[in-house]
């Protein structure tokens, strides 16, 4: 979904093998998507409980763990890639994301050489190289750009993050002579569910501190003007069965903004039909006193941030190492 006056593009958080052969290409025909998104975890799912995947994979055998995986998410990503080309050749998004090897995050060198490697495996001009906002990762990001790499800068919970990927990519794009397409993935939900029992209990609106959060950074990300970025809003799926499936994509509607989000959130959002006009940003004054009330209960925002920072790590880690195990 393409919504011009805000320049809002709505993205599918899937990536499985049948899926792209049936549905990927209905959801672009009936132009409800335009770019689509993959981390380890979905890969895991896919890979390990599709039975899409059997065929390639009996044909891998002397392939170390790695280099399956790698084989069969490179054929995905080429896929989905080939699907979204009209749409990329319109200037309508088109992008497909594929994410380096979380065990690297630490190694910005292996990083940078990982995603340059995959990106020329791939073969297709519209694939972001989906980097963790680490230090090296910073590091890895404009590596990238400044040879024209598209970069989908991951796991985004503080501004500061989002402060240095912004920078990464600026540098990144006055190196290669032109702007590079980048996005900043600021995660929303999971910081909703990491705090909304606590905040319930002491009579604080709950739902909304992962959107202020967002609010925030994305506000920073447009102040900054890199030109070819833009905020990308994840982690989008609903995890309270009292908000509207479609909760976290109405309430992020942004200008020059993506949202990636699962399937059945995306046809939710679809169905409802509902506002298409810009929910962000969110004026400062509700935000600090939202925060403030946080704050006031002991909780360090800093905090809830960094761990949040440090699980997804571990959490594509943990998929990544039970994809190879499998494999």
């Amino acid at each position: 979904m393409y919504i011009e006056d805000l320049k809002f593009s709505l993205w599918a958080d899937f990536i499985e093998r049948d899926y792209l052969d049936k549905e990927f290409k209905e959801l672009i025909d009936k132009k409800i998507i335009n770019g689509a998104t993959s981390n380890p975890a979905i890969f895991k799912n896919a890979i390990l409980s599709s039975p899409a995947y059997k065929e390639q994979l009996a044909s891998l055998d002397a392939l170390s763990p790695k280099e399956k995986y790698e084989a069969v998410a490179i054929y995905d990503i080429r896929k989905a890639a080939d699907i979204l080309k009209p749409l990329y050749e319109k200037g309508d998004d088109g992008y497909v994301s594929i994410e380096v090897d979380p065990f690297l995050c630490d190694d910005a060198q292996a990083t940078a050489a990982e995603g340059k490697r995959l990106f020329k495996a791939i073969n297709r001009e519209n694939v972001m190289i989906k980097v963790p906002a680490t230090e090296a990762g910073y590091e890895a990001m404009q590596v990238l750009t400044s040879v024209g790499i598209p970069v989908n800068a991951t796991l985004i919970f503080k501004k500061s993050q989002a402060i240095y990927c912004a920078q990464a990519f600026e540098k990144g794009s006055e190196t290669y002579g032109k702007s590079v397409p980048t996005v900043i993935s600021i995660f929303v939900s999971r910081i909703d569910r990491a705090l909304d029992t606590l905040l319930k209990e002491n009579g604080i609106e709950t739902g909304l501190t992962g959107i202020y959060n967002t609010s925030v950074i994305y506000e920073e990300i447009q102040s900054m003007n890199v030109e070819g970025c833009r905020a990308l809003f994840a982690s989008t799926g609903v995890k309270d069965d009292s908000l509207p499936p479609y909760y976290y994509i109405e309430k992020l509607l942004a200008y020059n903004s993506v949202n990636t989000a699962p399937v059945d959130t995306i046809k939710a959002f679809h169905a409802h039909n509902g506002s298409k006009k810009a929910a962000l940003p969110i004026d400062k004054k509700i935000i600090n006193r939202h925060f403030t009330q946080i704050e006031d209960t002991g909780v360090k925002m800093d905090e809830v941030l960094q761990k949040q920072i440090d699980d997804g790590l571990e959490a594509f880690k943990k998929a990544f190492q039970e994809i190879l195990e499998a494999l």
